[in-house]
């Protein structure tokens, strides 16, 4: 292979190409990233860059004497794909022709569409938008988030420490329910109402009250309307693949969205692997693709999708169960696994009253899942022994790659 081009100038784009590196290829590495920016840090967006803790330059990704001998071509947006030729068409009208090609292109916040035009309405995915929302974020204001996941907590939490009235709604009944169960999901949710931030479930948003292109009020499905100087979209985030229609490459159709890979982050496609958020890849213990959208997974799994992509009959390697952190109201939250898998869940440390606890997800006498607050260090040997088992079980699944 001479030339490997990575689309995506991301964490995950920039592991693959430590990745390409570490195992040798010393040909030509193209890195193409829409952002203008080399790639940073996302997880503190929400978090210390918003309160202004740290700057741009914490958020670098490269050590300062980090030399991958790439051509970055920065600032230049995919536009086009030719799995056969192996060609990437940019918005500018250059090519980039390749032997190999990793597509890390992410995802894009979810908006909606109807608060199109407005001033002072946020997503938050890149740097851009969180230098944005920092600038409406002042004590005594209003912000009112829309959705309770992780960047909707951790902006509420960011902004509740910044002395902002902050509500949050929620259309399900209960946050979390998904990553985390409902039984977890409702405990882990109240430590919004515990730090004096309003959580409404259950209900959803009819309509925006709007003056002079600016948003000063939520009207929920009940008839209530939340006040809001500033408003947060915090409904998830779409995969970035709508350039890859005719490419010939499989694009999942419904959920969970992304490019269909295998095991080892290979699509369909001779040459062409797909890591991070836009990759959906097989899980063998389950039979499912998933879309791992979480940090770990954009900075472990690379380097598996380039080793095969190099090499095809390289030794398969187990993938980590997926992992996830949070930062809400001075509480470290950590999980590992999929909580979808397990039919009950034990309190093994603390209690849920307590804000230091850890509780393991079973499915019959079988670990699955472990989730941790302020339990660091054994969350960590949990999660340790979770992914030694898993490895365990898809070796026996895939006897001939072990």
């Amino acid at each position: 292979m001479h030339t490997l081009a990575i689309v995506g100038a991301s964490l995950a784009g920039l592991s693959a190409a430590r990745g390409a590196r570490a195992l040798g290829f010393d040909g030509r590495l193209v890195i193409i990233g829409e952002e203008a920016e080399r790639p940073y840090d996302r997880p503190p967006l929400s978090k210390d860059f918003l309160l202004g803790r740290i700057t741009t330059d914490d958020l670098a990704l490269e050590a300062s004497d980090e030399d991958l001998q790439a051509e970055w071509l920065l600032g230049s947006r995919a536009v086009k794909l030719d799995s056969a030729t192996k060609t990437i068409t940019l918005a500018n009208g250059h090519s980039v022709k390749a032997d190999g090609i990793v597509l890390a292109t992410g995802a894009s916040a979810r908006n909606l569409p109807q608060l199109a035009g407005l001033s002072n309405v946020f997503t938050l995915r890149t740097l851009a938008d969180s230098q944005a929302l920092a600038a409406e974020l002042r004590p005594g204001r209003r912000l009112v988030v829309i959705g309770a996941g992780f960047i909707g907590a951790e902006v509420a939490s960011t902004a509740s420490d910044l002395g902002l009235d902050v509500t949050i709604i929620e259309a399900q009944p209960i946050p979390l329910s998904g990553p985390l169960g409902p039984e977890m999901g409702a405990i882990v949710s109240r430590l919004h109402e515990q730090n004096g931030v309003e959580l409404v479930c259950g209900t959803g948003v009819e309509s925006f009250c709007a003056d002079a292109g600016i948003v000063t009020g939520v009207k929920l499905n009940d008839g209530r309307v939340v006040p809001a100087d500033v408003l947060l979209v915090g409904i998830g985030a779409s995969p970035n693949v709508a350039w890859l229609e005719g490419s010939g490459l499989e694009i999942a159709e419904s959920a969970p969205g992304g490019v269909l890979c295998d095991a080892r982050g290979q699509t369909n496609a001779p040459g062409i692997a797909a890591v991070g958020d836009c990759a959906a890849w097989l899980d063998e213990r389950s039979g499912h693709h998933h879309r791992v959208e979480h940090w770990t997974g954009a900075q472990e799994r690379p380097a598996l999708a380039v080793a095969g992509l190099l090499d095809s009959s390289a030794p398969k390697q187990a993938v980590n169960l997926p992992y996830f952190w949070s930062d809400q109201y001075g509480v470290k939250i950590q999980f590992a696994g999929n909580a979808r898998d397990a039919d009950r869940v034990q309190f093994e440390a603390g209690t849920a009253e307590e804000h230091s606890f850890l509780a393991v997800y079973y499915r019959g006498e079988d670990p699955v899942a472990v989730l941790g607050t302020n339990q660091p260090r054994l969350f960590t040997r949990w999660r340790r022994q979770l992914n030694a088992a898993s490895a365990a079980q898809v070796s026996v699944l895939t006897p001939a790659s072990s």
